[in-house]
């Protein structure tokens, strides 16, 4: 997350749109977006889409430069944009790239000329490193103020979570990637930096290049603006051509993609409820229910091919909802597939959005069973406070998951994400030796099956019986919001078996 002068420039940048007569957070974003394209653009990874010559429109290229045209009068730059800036955009890339298809309707929406030379001027002062992760951070700050303004805060999941599941998920060169619920294309983003980081040589030949850039990723969204920040946030993270489209995947057909990827990466809508007419046939047969959460876990199932893997954040109510089609749910991963492990997150890691707990779950599909062992860990703290501000609580250098150095005792009590990526690869080891008093541990399947396939921590976890009178009031009311869940949603399935 950003803090201090880059936070308030961003600030200042909304404002101005605001103030100008844009007050839609959506189209904010947007028009927002664009120019921060437009200015990454000009840095030297991707001057290269600046071809010599002339544009479509008969302006030189060269002219269409952030570092060019920043320096214009507010009526010359307004008419450049209006005549060239935005019909290059909507032109850039291959005439067959998913890019293309999305940027063929953007729209520029900036009203007066002022207003435009003023936030461009703004932008221009943002001090953006070379690297990825400010990038990402203004994105996320950006998006935060779409949630905190009440709108599309589905698309956001906390870029440390997202670098946890790459790192856990560990994606390969040969992978094919699908994100579902795809949104601004966090995860995909992720992976292809991990890609580039881990295994390098994927991009010195032609052959596993060409896979990279037009065959590795695929996200969907019904969300066309998402689309089109999507596609550009992949563009400037150095992804040529991925698979952005546009569909509503519980509604549509999925034979064309069933099995086809090898990793399905997705935080989907919680607590979404569709009409059954309205959903895909194929997903009512593997449960029947109106939970859009429930639904995107048998998508998930769905769209992998045998062997392939997921890690999927859910809410809570998934792990221990007492309807038939929860129940069906966790038995399916739990008897056909190989479940190998339930994360459970903070109940404040997805605030100022939802206050709502979560999981992650992790599977791989084999659809002949395999489950022998689940793993559990209880994530405590992930490194920022659990409140509506999301303050981090250590230095920078030591959050996330990959810490440049070892974390202390003091400081993993703040950030439990190292130790939960150490601690990963020994869950078929050392970690099946741990008593259910510690933080991570392992369920035998049988246990499992007779709790009637319950995965939920605190099912299993036994309390030191100091610890039953030190419980925090944060850990009380989530629990109670947990309860109050299974009733609405026990609730509404019956409502819906009664009509």
């Amino acid at each position: 997350m950003i803090t201090g002068e880059l936070r308030s420039q961003v600030d200042r940048i909304w404002n101005t749109f605001w103030t100008g007569g844009i007050t839609n957070p959506l189209e904010v974003l947007e028009q927002l977006t664009y120019l921060l394209f437009l200015r990454r653009l000009d840095d030297p990874p991707t001057r290269h889409l600046f071809p010599d010559g002339l544009t479509a429109t008969g302006r030189p290229f060269a002219d269409l430069r952030w570092s060019r045209f920043k320096h214009l009068p507010p009526a010359s730059l307004f008419s450049l944009f209006e005549e060239h800036v935005f019909p290059f955009l909507r032109a850039l890339g291959e005439g067959g790239s998913t890019y293309a298809h999305h940027m063929k309707d953007a729209r520029f929406t900036i009203p007066r000329p002022e207003l435009l030379a003023k936030v461009v001027d703004l932008i221009d002062r943002v001090q953006l490193a070379e690297h990825d992760d400010t990038k990402g951070d203004l994105y996320e700050y950006m998006l935060s103020k779409l949630a905190s303004a009440g709108h599309n805060g589905q698309f956001r999941t906390p870029r440390h979570l997202i670098r946890l599941v790459i790192e856990l998920t560990a994606p390969g060169p040969t992978e094919v990637l699908c994100d579902p619920a795809a949104g601004t294309c966090g995860f995909l983003v992720a992976a292809a930096h991990y890609l580039r980081t881990h295994h390098g040589e994927l991009l010195a030949d032609a052959e596993p290049r060409e896979h990279f850039h037009r065959r590795m990723f695929h996200g969907f969204d019904f969300d066309r603006t998402m689309l089109r920040i999507g596609s550009m946030n992949m563009l400037l993270h150095g992804v040529e051509d991925p698979d952005i489209a546009y569909r509503d995947s519980l509604a549509e057909d999925h034979a064309g993609d069933r099995g086809r990827y090898s990793l399905v990466l997705a935080n989907p809508p919680f607590a979404g409820s569709l009409d059954y007419k309205t959903c895909a046939r194929e997903l009512l047969q593997v449960v029947r229910t109106q939970k859009t959460e429930l639904l995107f876990l048998a998508l998930c199932l769905r769209l992998l091919k045998p062997g392939g893997r997921a890690a999927v954040i859910v809410p809570d109510g998934v792990l221990f909802g007492a309807s038939a089609a929860h129940r069906k749910l966790r038995a399916l991963l739990v008897e056909e597939q190989r479940l190998e492990a339930v994360l459970s997150l903070p109940g404040g890691a997805f605030k100022p959005y939802a206050g709502v707990c979560t999981a992650i779950l992790l599977f791989t599909k084999t659809d002949s069973g395999g489950t022998d062992h689940v793993w559990f860990y209880e994530v405590a703290a992930d490194g920022w406070s659990l409140d509506d501000k999301r303050q981090p609580l250590l230095p920078a250098d030591k959050l996330g998951a990959v810490p440049p150095t070892p974390l202390t005792a003091a400081e993993h009590k703040k950030n439990n994400l190292p130790d939960l990526l150490a601690r990963w690869p020994l869950r078929s080891t050392a970690e099946r030796q741990r008593p259910r008093t510690a933080q991570s541990f392992c369920v035998p399947k049988s246990e499992l099956v007779a709790q009637d396939y319950d995965l939920s921590l605190s099912r299993y976890k036994q309390v030191e019986p100091a610890e039953l009178t030190h419980r925090a009031p944060h850990e009380i009311l989530a629990r109670l919001a947990e309860l109050e869940q299974e009733i609405q949603q026990g609730m509404s399935e019956l409502t819906a078996l009664l009509r």
